[in-house]
């Protein structure tokens, strides 16, 4: 079984445990994720199983879409709603005009540090290990890029957001340091991916969802139809000839992709057998090859 599905992410599981149960689920242990979702975040976690899991590579640096909830008025030590307070509640009435203004000085490259309870490495343990054991967490900014961030509405003291970010980008770190900026301390209420990449959330399916088409032989309904993941990549349906040539890792001839660096190679409708890249010419090197058995021509469009 090869494929990405989109999991919608529910509030109090991490991403490892989502992957452990679908492990579970599909019967198949190699599965993985293509973005951590803190455990109070929910929504678009996508999932890559059996050989495509190599394509995780190309979505290291992909953009982040979300919707959340900023509460001012005290700040917590994980800098979101499951921390304990590290200030003293304050009562806070804000309105749009100041938290848009203030949300504008977060736009574009900004330097941020990262929250202690996270998986940022110091000295190569995780930041979050010693911040359970109280000790000090030396973090250092970073630079990361947030293209969008508007707030949406105000109720008191939350403010509804909606944000685009490059990826590395805390959105509790924004939270906590827009709270410094105002005075009365903030942290993330709640947070929710609805998108990455190519992926939106109106293609996510719930653990639910899936384990009742897992039990009807039909997990792989559900999956992201393989010509929809990579969209940056122009795709080519290769024939028999050129599959045998890519299984044995030699390069193929593709004179109507002259122009790609990279591209998706098909074995039918929906058997993505490889990822190319343009040696000279029409000339195109294998650099990944997702197929190890002879492939079966989808009937399946």
């Amino acid at each position: 079984m090869n494929g990405v599905l989109i999991i919608d992410k529910p509030a109090g599981l991490t991403s490892h445990d989502v992957v452990n149960r679908v492990r579970r689920i599909l019967g198949q242990r190699s599965v993985g994720h293509l973005g951590t979702l803190d455990p109070l975040a929910t929504g678009v976690l996508p999932l890559v199983v059996g050989n495509l899991t190599r394509l995780a590579q190309f979505y290291c640096m992909s953009e982040k879409v979300y919707e959340g909830i900023i509460r001012f008025g005290f700040a917590t030590d994980t800098y979101d709603a499951e921390g304990e307070p590290t200030t003293s509640p304050k009562p806070v009435q804000l309105t749009l005009e100041q938290c848009r203004h203030l949300a504008a000085s977060f736009q574009g490259m900004i330097e941020q540090i990262p929250p202690p309870f996270s998986a940022k490495k110091i000295h190569g343990v995780p930041a979050y290990r010693l911040a359970r054991k109280h000790q000090e967490v030396p973090l250092k900014r970073i630079k990361v890029e947030i293209k969008e961030f508007e707030i949406v509405d105000v109720e008191t003291d939350r403010a509804n957001f909606r944000a685009r970010a490059a990826s590395g980008t805390y959105m509790r770190s924004v939270a906590h340091e827009m709270g410094q900026q105002v005075g009365c301390g903030a942290h993330l209420a709640s947070l929710r991916r609805i998108g990455l990449a190519e992926f939106e959330l109106a293609e996510a399916h719930s653990l639910d969802e899936l384990a009742l088409a897992a039990n009807a032989g039909r997990a792989e309904e559900i999956f992201i139809h393989p010509r929809k993941l990579l969209p940056q990549f122009p795709s080519v349906t290769a024939n028999e000839e050129m599959v045998a040539h890519i299984r044995s890792g030699r390069t193929v001839n593709l004179p109507e992709l002259s122009r790609a660096k990279q591209v998706k190679v098909f074995f039918g409708q929906r058997e993505l057998i490889a990822i190319a890249t343009r040696v000279a010419g029409t000339l195109f090197h294998p650099r990944i090859v997702l197929v190890t058995a002879e492939p079966q021509l989808a009937t399946r469009a």
